[in-house]
């Protein structure tokens, strides 16, 4: 069987895949062009960024199961691909901690100014100490929007490790969780909350859900961090919000359009902590990612249902 990988990956996933008996096909690319050309008898796919959408999902009559290389799956049209029988999955205990820690240290960096110090000491300007102070993290109110896996995480080294409250909205939460109190709604996180930090996916129903209105109830000293997905919130609105000093600062990891335009405004402000979707690009976990995914084109591709489905066909091919 042929497994197309688009955009390389960790050496562990392919070397599972080759173990186990399948052709690789890796590159050279992942235009629209090139993905229907190669997916035409591939059974299952390693993708990364790649988009499958209608047109190319289409090119792909063989095609049992696309194992997204990360947690997000945005990039994918998961239920036309369930329509075709299709199998999507993702990775979600490759990086629950590794993203946790890249939250945490987003919010250590945007609230105590790691960046614009550096940059000041660099330059010669030794004397900047005396003119900026951070804030303490130990005492703050993390406000966390999404408590799966990765929220939970974050939840937990903030307050075990910090010392910090930890407040949080997610609808689809059944119970009490350990260490954090539970809110009805994310307009009470954000009013109360000293550092949002947003987890959750990218759906219909999560696009665009902070806007202006919303940043707009956020504490003058509250901080704004996103590692979960660019399109989750109006990004003029965020831009917005810091040029006018409505709160303190932002740390963002993914962005509406990616890679981003480098005239993004975001870039020239001062209060602003900027990383190219990095969360998860650690060696440890890129090797994670790699093997967990390539394991779910073999649960698929031998018959059995996979651990980390994100759609559920009627029919598997």
């Amino acid at each position: 069987m042929k497994v197309f990988i688009p955009q390389d990956v960790a050496e562990s996933g392919k070397e599972f895949l080759r173990k186990n008996g399948y052709e690789l096909r890796i590159g050279p690319g992942y235009s629209p062009d090139i993905l229907m050309k190669e997916l035409a008898d591939c059974d299952g796919v390693l993708a990364r960024t790649a988009v499958f959408d209608a047109d190319v999902l289409a090119a792909g009559p063989t095609l049992k199961v696309i194992a997204r290389h990360g947690v997000g799956f945005d990039n994918i049209d998961i239920d036309l691909a369930a329509e075709k029988g299709i199998w999507v999955t993702n990775t979600p205990e490759a990086l629950s901690s590794t993203v946790a820690e890249h939250a945490i240290g987003l919010m250590l960096a945007v609230g105590r100014g790691y960046i614009k110090l550096d940059r000041a000491v660099r330059s010669g300007d030794f004397s900047i100490r005396t003119r900026m102070a951070g804030v303490d993290i130990h005492g703050k109110i993390m406000g966390l929007i999404g408590l799966g896996r990765i929220g939970r995480e974050v939840a937990r080294r903030a307050g075990a490790g910090l010392g910090m409250q930890i407040i949080a909205y997610d609808p689809y939460v059944q119970g009490a969780v350990p260490g954090v109190e539970l809110l009805d709604s994310v307009e009470e996180v954000l009013r109360r909350a000293d550092f949002v930090s947003l987890h959750l996916p990218s759906t219909k129903a999560t696009r665009g859900l902070i806007d202006s209105e919303k940043l707009g109830l956020m504490k003058p000293t509250a901080y704004f961090i996103n590692t979960a997905r660019g399109d989750i919130v109006d990004e003029e609105a965020l831009i917005q919000t810091l040029q006018a000093g409505s709160i303190a600062g932002a740390a963002i990891d993914v962005y509406a359009q990616e890679p981003p335009d480098p005239a993004n405004p975001l870039f020239t402000l001062e209060n602003t902590v900027v990383m190219p979707h990095a969360a998860s690009l650690t060696y440890e976990c890129t090797s994670r990612m790699s093997l967990h995914a390539a394991q779910s084109i073999h649960e698929v591709l031998s018959g059995q249902r996979p651990n980390w489905p994100v759609n559920n066909p009627p029919h598997p091919r």
